[in-house]
């Protein structure tokens, strides 16, 4: 009886050991994070974004002062 006890909590902790469907879900949900986290951070007025259309602001700007 302890035996057949023993193999069967051996087997169920080597399947549980060899699953890594849980892992997997982590791993995309840290992904997810990640990408969310840089989104924000481009759009943001302080982001990539915002900074590239303040530069597209000085040339136009500058183009302006140029041309007048």
């Amino acid at each position: 009886m302890i035996t057949k006890l023993y193999v069967k909590t051996n087997m169920f902790l080597s399947q549980f050991k060899n699953d890594e469907r849980g892992v997997t879900a982590i791993e995309y949900g840290l992904i997810a994070v990640a990408m969310a986290v840089l989104v924000t951070t481009a759009v943001g007025a302080d982001g990539f974004i915002g900074k590239l259309e303040g530069a597209f602001e000085q040339v136009a700007t500058a183009i302006e002062t140029a041309s007048s």
